[in-house]
Order: structure tokens, then sequence, then C-alpha cells
């Protein structure tokens, strides 16, 4: 008569555990790879990147104090390349004086931005800031209004920088469409 031998269920079980642990190791570390390595994951990290370097230049861009005139003058072209830091530069002397002149305080709070074109490849972007900028003169009450500007970015070796910026324009001066339009 043969006796057949039963493993030990706790063996058993242990084993089918170490098992399920291992697969699912496995899994989890394959998906943190194809996660990390994923071009839209990268496109998501660059976008957020190209937000947060845009809405900060676009801010510096409008503050500016003229007690600490040089140093917002610096901080502007440290926010821009190209066409941009060239007019900046060419401008500095005159503007310099404008500003000493006016004795002006400018500051920009940023309420909202998006990244609207975004091309990695070229090293090219475009931002939408909207922002409030409160101008205080020498003399008299802080006046604030609410704009929206629009910014062109450039991959350069130092980060995202302007290359170009304006202001985006604001509906439409004709007045409300009508059905015979």
């Amino acid at each position: 008569m043969a006796h057949t031998k039963r493993g030990n269920p706790l063996l058993t079980a242990a084993a089918a555990l170490a098992l399920l642990a291992a697969g699912g190791a496995s899994w989890g570390g394959w998906s943190w790879y194809t996660a990390a390595h994923d071009e839209s994951t990268a496109d998501a990290v660059t976008r957020d990147e190209v937000l947060a370097a845009g809405e900060q230049a676009v801010q510096n861009m409008n503050t500016l104090d003229h007690r600490d005139l040089r140093r917002g003058l610096d901080t502007w072209q440290a926010s821009a390349t190209g066409d941009l830091l060239a007019q900046l530069r060419d401008g500095r002397p005159q503007f310099e004086r404008q500003i000493q002149q006016a004795r002006t305080v400018t500051s920009a709070k940023v309420l909202s931005g998006a990244v609207t074109e975004l091309d990695t490849r070229a090293g090219r972007a475009s931002v939408m800031v909207a922002l409030r900028i409160t101008v205080t003169p020498p003399k008299g009450k802080p006046a604030a209004k609410e704009s929206r500007m629009l910014g062109e970015l450039t991959r350069t070796a130092g980060g995202w920088k302007l290359s170009s910026l304006g202001q985006a324009p604001v509906g439409t001066t004709s007045g409300p469409a009508t059905a015979a339009d």
C-alpha cells in the first residue's frame, strides 16, 4: 500500500503569497517604469515648468519699484531672452530716467495662467497670464487694474524665458453681434 505524503499547508500558503508578492512587485515596477518614461508624462512636467516660468516672468515684467530700479530692471532682463532682452537692454537708460521721474511703484499678482501652446522639440511655448497690477504714485492712492498678457517663451540654458510679451485682446469694439450680422 502506497502512502501519499501531503505537503505542509502553511508552507504552500507562504509560497503562494510569495509568488503573488513577487508578481505584484514586478507589475508595480513595470508600471512605474512605463509611467516615468511615458512621453505624455514628460510633456505634463514640461507644461508645468513652462507655466511656472511664464507666470513668474510676466509678473516680474509688471513689477518695478523706482526706489530699487537697478534690481527691478536686472530681474526684467533675467526673465527675458532674444528680441525682448535686446529691447530691454537698448531701452534701459531712457526707461530708467522715465521711472525715476515718475517715482512710481508697480506690483503685479498672478490671478491665473495657462499654457496655450507647447512645442518641446522646438523649445517654444506660449502662455496667457491674468494679473492684477497695482500702480502706486508718489502722492495719492494706489490704482489697481486687471490685465491679460500673452507671452512667448523660449527654452534657454537657464530655463524657459520670455521672448515676447504683449496685451491680450479683450472683447470687441463693435458691440454685441446681432442676427443681421
